[in-house]
């Protein structure tokens, strides 16, 4: 390949910050914890994003030829039973970010058609707003899946358009936030007192200490996505040089993306007087903090209170639109790929050919529909589980971190085994000695595995026994079930 027809180090930046950093982690960041969030964005750039990127680069360069991902990458090192039960652990992260988008499906519409979120409000059939919540979503998986099973060639420009409409939403946010701190003549409606806002969350629910140490489980997911770009590492201009600055460079840029941004919310909104409200969820938090920018931002211009109501409105109603878009789009992706990849890169005498059938659009439907039938077990549980629907929210959350957190850890165990295998061609290196290689790969496993325990600890101190359960049946049940599957499939085989 011709130089010129390399990736540069600016367009491996570009990659990887659209990649990784996600607008929504910024809401969620501020409303869990306040300023104090931002110490524990460092640990995760400098724990976690660090260290991991240069395992998952070298892995990437060394087996670009082979099938499967990080089923491969896995394999290499720990073998194949671990390999299918770490992709297993990868697709169930895949299957929690389904549930977790999918009742915010609802919410975006919501806040598309009346300028906030009223799914607190909606009743269907006598059932309560999480129930109905819960019985739409159930029905859009259904809806879904009936369409994806036929094809997505008239379907995934819908992403395209919302992940472009998406990412104005930062955009807006932060020059909006900017002029009111001119307007406002830089005061602060969530005030900064010392050192101690920026350790102490104003979230009652994150005060103590394991709560505050879980929320390491947010900045890990709020680095996630890189993996996936490992690619293209042998399409960059001198690889060696160019990744490791690009993963610094792109380090930094997200950071201090996400602080600015953190610091921003802090002149938009008051933490008591918004964000500690009980209608307030994790899956409505960005259209309030929209919803509070159009208003501060009317208030500090001197507009009628109609006209600020207006503003606000609009602002809610674009983001809810465009998260709409880019969330119906996405979702017909992850409804199909992530399984098609795993199923198709795996040993694919382990699968019953049935698993494997392809209907005559190329789709697996029939390992689509047992998907789904999976997801909406789930998800009617949840929903019927008699909790609000901040507690609803919340529980699908923490799953969709855990699990996301979780998936990473067979791939960083196995990285100094992959490390050892000889005769391997490998076009970059970063970890050049055994030192480096066990300490990075000790010390991603400790905050890994330090946030995961944490978040089961938090909820049996609170008595949150539910969000407990939900929170690491993920991990649990797919881990679990791909181990048992595996072995039973491989004595069936030798048999």
């Amino acid at each position: 390949m011709a130089n010129s027809k390399r990736i540069s180090l600016t367009s491996l930046v570009l990659m990887i910050l659209s990649t990784t950093f996600g607008f929504i982690n910024i809401p969620t960041a501020f409303d869990q914890m306040g300023y104090a969030s931002i110490i524990w964005y460092v640990v995760g750039a400098l724990a976690f994003f660090l260290p991991s990127s240069f395992m998952f680069a070298e892995y990437g360069a060394a087996l670009k030829d082979e099938s499967g991902g990080i089923y491969s990458w896995i394999k290499s090192g720990l073998g194949e039973r671990w390999a299918f039960i770490g992709g297993f652990a990868w697709l169930s992260a895949l299957e929690i970010t389904i549930l977790f988008s999918v009742p915010n499906l609802w919410v975006s519409l919501s806040a598309t058609l009346f300028g906030h979120d009223t799914t607190q409000r909606w009743h269907l059939l006598g059932f309560n707003s999480t129930q109905t919540l819960g019985l739409l979503s159930i029905s859009f998986i259904l809806l879904a899946t009936m369409i994806a099973t036929k094809g997505l060639g008239k379907i995934t420009w819908i992403a395209s358009i919302g992940g472009f409409l998406g990412t104005l939403i930062a955009f807006i946010f932060c020059i909006l936030s900017i002029v009111i701190i001119f307007l406002n003549h830089g005061h602060l409606a969530q005030p900064i007192d010392g050192f101690k806002s920026l350790l102490v969350s104003p979230n009652p629910s994150f005060q103590d200490p394991i709560a505050t140490i879980s929320f390491v489980i947010y900045a890990i997911f709020a680095y996630a996505g890189v993996e996936s770009l490992c690619g293209v590492i042998n399409h960059l201009k001198t690889p060696s040089k160019t990744f490791p600055r690009g993963v610094v460079i792109s380090a930094i840029i997200i950071f201090i993306l996400y602080t600015i941004s953190i610091i921003l919310c802090g002149f938009v909104v008051n933490w008591k007087l918004v964000m500690g409200k009980n209608s307030v969820t994790l899956g409505n938090v960005m259209y309030v903090l929209m919803a509070n920018l159009g208003m501060t931002l009317g208030h500090g211009m001197g507009l009628s209170q109609s006209a600020t109501m207006v503003l606000s409105n609009s602002l809610t109603r674009y983001t809810g639109f465009s998260t709409l878009m880019g969330g119906v789009g996405s979702f017909f992706v992850f409804i199909y790929s992530p399984l098609k990849s795993f199923m198709f890169g795996a040993n694919k005498r382990i699968w019953p050919k049935w698993a494997l059938h392809l209907n005559p659009h190329d789709m697996p439907s029939h390992a689509m529909w047992i998907q789904s039938t999976v997801l909406i077990a789930i998800l009617f549980f949840i929903s019927f589980g008699g909790d609000s629907a901040k507690a609803f929210f919340q529980i699908l959350t923490d799953m969709n971190n855990v699990s996301t957190a979780f998936q990473y850890i067979l791939i960083v165990l196995a990285f100094p085994f992959f490390k050892r295998i000889e005769n391997l061609n490998r076009p970059f290196i970063f970890y050049h000695q055994k030192r480096s290689t066990w300490f990075a790969t000790i010390l991603v496993l400790f905050v890994l595995s330090f946030g995961i325990i944490f978040n089961f600890i938090q909820p049996i101190l609170d008595h949150s026994y539910m969000t407990d359960f939900w929170t690491f049946l993920g991990p649990v049940v797919f881990g679990g079930g791909a181990w048992l599957f595996y072995d039973l499939r491989i004595k069936s085989l030798n048999n």
